[in-house]
């Protein structure tokens, strides 16, 4: 059973991130950036072999780094504990406006 803040994390989190793909002051068409290329980098490890971690394809980690797919909380979270960081340190919320 989900604890209520367990729930609003992720409501919080998927509010977050459908703002940040639909965010009008976002000219380029970035959406919720990542640094998932730096540490798979830092820790010599392919899109391949974190997919396979994380239980995704090539492809998802592939459009995540480029931004055209925002990672559920789920895979947000998986990612993140897989480099022992906090979901925070691996997305970078600064361009996402308060709502």
């Amino acid at each position: 059973m989900q604890s209520i803040l367990d729930k609003y994390c992720k409501a919080c989190y998927a509010d977050y991130a459908k703002h940040a793909l639909r965010n009008d002051d976002n000219k380029d068409g970035d959406s919720l950036k990542t640094t998932i290329p730096e540490l798979r980098k830092k820790n010599k490890l392919s899109q391949e072999e974190l997919a396979l971690a994380v239980r995704v394809t090539r492809q998802t980690i592939t459009s995540i780094e480029v931004g055209k797919y925002t990672a559920s909380l789920v895979l947000a979270y998986k990612i993140a504990k897989y480099f022992g960081l906090t979901i925070e340190e691996v997305f970078d919320f600064s361009d996402v406006e308060d709502i």
